[in-house]
């Protein structure tokens, strides 16, 4: 039955428990999971499936959060999807479930060829499904021709054999889902300070005296966060939360391993400070502290008072503070409150607390990087930070806290459709083959490819692409030009779905089970957010023998396409050292990597940056004089002639991780059975004419002449800056154009689209 009802309760504690266990018995295999959930994030243990959040360094029993224990048991299922399953459902039927109902049907056991003329998949075997891949790659008349998409939950292994098949192929089309999240950050620290990953390990948490947490949700989206967060608190560090929504997971956590604390239903605060700024107005309020800062550094000068910037490590260390200060000055405080959504006495507070602690640490994640100027937004987090010294100390440094449980390692190990010289030179190095050179396409830049007719084979290395990309009608419709169509997965999703002209559906092992090769059980290594390298074990005996690796299927149809060249794949697969041995010769960190490997915890990749080495164009740490924004409205918003009724951001729900959907409900936000719903403040309710609880349909604003509705939304009041909405995804992709974009990211736009809300049209037809 669905209903509203506002939650009062901290996050995690005795709702996470009742949560987990719904979720363990509804797997329908709950004896065998329990050992799985006890070995997640354990040595020799199975690495968590979920977020990438670093691995607590402390023993025990139980090392994972509530969604984690979700993810083990969502993969875990006794449900099948077998070919008696899709002998009942044809395609066009199984369009009309929702996501949720997608998913929880279980495992995939079978490789399955889809066949137009009946419209339903059929049962067909390895061989058959590597060499109809290997006939559609060989018939294509450029190796551009077809896409390589990677989610964040391929291994280490598997996405190393995934680039190096791919590039030998001739092509560097890898849209990831980097493209989508995280690739603002990596490409604002590169420019800033010649590395693209945070500078933070897991200890520096426990000695800092600041930490501000930006644009983030860790109670649902990296729920080990919580803990950290709270411990400093108690210890008397600040944390600052900015962030529009009020999020339970940032104000209270009930510690569920904490017996005293589940006896008496107490709970402990998670921040010291919480402001709520504008949709996109956060580059303007951490220029205000920035330029609070600079005012009271010019004080001290004046009166030869002591200093706030840390003068020393700016002269040694950075370039370009004369070009940024400028920007300060010629920065008004007028545009900084107007933009930031704050007043300027909060943004004051904000920088006191900045000031007063020695060692800050910043993180942030997808309310920060999908803007359109995220970018920006990230450089002046590392500028702010670099007034103070507060990168390559302990306790301090930044921290873009990253989604899927190997999305950053992915990256490491080569997924990347603009690759560094360096790479692509140890690769003919150690191959002694050509590499390519052009730049291939992003995930958006692929949709469109796919839209002109340019791409004749689309192969997704896991995850749910059609409906974690943009414009989803418009992804759809792109993905049906395509020839050729193959989903490596482990569950249903609607990706198996929106079919090519031909389409594979290719079923893999997940993290949970344990993975035989010739020379017997192998392990798969992931890198954390803190560029922490663990090893992985499966636990529980694989669902179907049909099953194989994600390496054994790259590795199959490598050499179905290309024989033994440029390596024997097969061979390679015998022994996932081998492909270790692999990673050692070409990636930088990786020297000895398995006998580095086996040590508990595995072992820190290193970071230049915080080791203050700059591999910077200037060789020193950069200062990026960039200026606000004239106005957060896209110039083709403006264009319509329309003033949007609010600006939406796309959200998860509690019981979701990316756009895989646990229940209908969500918990920490008072949302049960029931998705398609808008959270909007009871005032632009009231201004637009509308109640709560009404069926309402919702457009987009662009000028590109295309119509961008999703219809019967319901509307809840909730505490959420008047002005703004938000909303689950990927019910409400369809509202993101695939033409708005960050700038120099491509990343899709979701936490800011400009909508339009009016009364239900089905509702007044009928």
């Amino acid at each position: 039955m669905s209903h509203y009802k506002p939650y009062n309760g901290p996050a995690a504690g005795w709702g996470a428990l009742v949560s987990v266990t719904k979720n363990w018995l509804g797997s329908k295999n709950a004896m065998h999971n329990i050992r799985a959930m006890l070995k997640t994030n354990q040595d020799h243990g199975l690495d968590c499936p979920g977020c990438a959040w670093g691995e607590t360094p402390e023993k025990g029993m139980i090392k994972f959060c509530e969604n984690g224990a979700k993810a083990v048991n969502w993969e875990a299922t006794s449900r099948r999807v077998d070919p008696a399953f899709f002998a009942k459902h044809t395609v066009t039927e199984l369009l009309q479930q929702n996501d949720h109902w997608l998913e929880s049907q279980g495992r995939i056991t079978h490789p399955m060829r889809y066949n137009a003329e009946t419209d339903h998949y059929e049962p067909t075997t390895w061989p058959q499904a590597f060499e109809l891949v290997a006939q559609h790659l060989k018939n294509m008349d450029s190796p551009h021709q077809a896409e390589f998409y990677t989610s964040g939950r391929a291994s280490n292994e598997a996405a190393f054999l995934y680039q190096l098949f791919v590039r030998t192929l001739g092509t560097n089309n890898f849209p990831d889902c980097s493209n989508m999240c995280h690739e603002a950050s990596g490409i604002a620290m590169s420019e800033t300070l010649g590395v693209g990953k945070g500078t933070v390990e897991f200890e520096d948490f426990e000695h800092a005296d600041a930490i501000f947490v930006i644009g983030q949700n860790p109670g649902t989206n990296h729920p080990r966060m919580l803990e950290p967060l709270r411990e400093a608190v108690k210890r008397g560090a600040q944390v600052i939360c900015f962030n529009p929504l009020k999020e339970r997971g940032l104000e209270r956590f009930q510690h569920p391993q904490n017996p005293f604390e589940m006896l008496k239903n107490d709970s402990e605060p998670t921040n010291t400070a919480y402001f709520r700024p504008a949709l996109g107005g956060d580059m303007a309020a951490i220029r205000g502290m920035a330029k609070f800062l600079w005012e009271w550094e010019k004080q001290a000068l004046a009166n030869d008072g002591a200093a706030v910037f840390d003068r020393e490590f700016i002269a040694e260390h950075t370039s370009g503070v004369d070009e940024y200060l400028a920007e300060l000055d010629n920065t008004s405080w007028q545009h900084i409150e107007a933009q930031s959504g704050l007043s300027l006495a909060e943004i004051e507070m904000a920088a006191n607390m900045y000031r007063k602690a020695n060692r800050v640490i910043m993180c942030w994640a997808m309310g920060i990087t999908q803007h359109v100027h995220s970018v920006s937004t990230i450089h002046e987090i590392v500028s702010l930070q670099l007034l103070r010294g507060n990168v390559g100390k302990p306790g301090a440094g930044l921290s873009p806290v990253r989604g899927h449980s190997n999305v950053q390692g992915d990256r490491t190990m080569g997924i990347d459709e603009q690759p560094p010289e360096w790479l692509l030179d140890a690769l003919e190095n150690r191959f002694k083959i050509k590499m390519p050179r052009e730049h291939g396409h992003t995930t958006v830049k692929a949709i469109a490819a796919m839209e002109q007719g340019d791409i004749k084979v689309f192969f997704g290395l896991g995850g749910n692409f059609v409906q974690a990309a943009p414009d989803t009608p418009r992804t759809h419709a792109a993905m049906k030009n395509c020839d050729l169509t193959v989903q490596i997965s482990t569950k249903l999703n609607r990706s198996h779905l929106v079919t090519g002209k031909d389409a594979l559906m290719l079923p893999c092992l997940g993290r949970t089970e344990i993975d035989y090769q010739m020379s017997g059980k192998q392990g798969i290594t992931v890198e954390d957010t803190f560029s922490m390298v663990h090893i992985s074990y499966g636990q529980l005996k694989p669902f179907s023998p049909l099953m194989k690796s994600e390496s054994a299927i790259i590795a199959g149809i490598a050499e179905a396409t290309l024989g033994k060249h440029p390596v024997d794949w097969k061979w390679l697969v015998e022994d996932y050292d081998r492909i270790r041995d692999l990673i050692d010769d070409v990636i930088p960190g990786f020297k000895n990597f398995n006998e580095r490997i086996a040590k508990p915890g595995g072992f820190y990749l290193g970071n230049p940056a915080a080791e203050r080495q700059w591999q910077t164009t200037t060789g020193k740490a950069r200062f990026m004089a960039n200026a606000l924004p004239e106005s957060l409205i896209h110039q083709q918003i403006s264009d319509t002639g329309e003033k949007p009724d609010l600006i939406l951001q796309t959200m998860r729900s509690h019981d979701q991780y990316n756009t895989t959907i646990y229940s209908m409900n969500d918990r920490y936000r008072g949302v049960y059975g029931m998705r398609d719903v808008i959270f909007v403040n009871k005032a632009d309710i009231q201004r637009l004419g509308l109640e709560h609880g009404q069926k309402v349909d919702i457009y987009s604003l662009w000028d590109d002449g295309k119509e961008r509705r999703v219809s019967d939304f319901t509307i809840l009041s909730f505490d959420v800056p008047q002005g703004q909405a938000a909303a689950y995804y990927p019910e409400t992709n369809p509202l993101v154009p695939l033409d708005s974009y960050g700038d120099h990211t491509f990343t899709p736009t979701s936490k800011f689209v400009a909508i339009k809300i009016t009364p239900s049209k089905a509702l007044n037809a009928a």
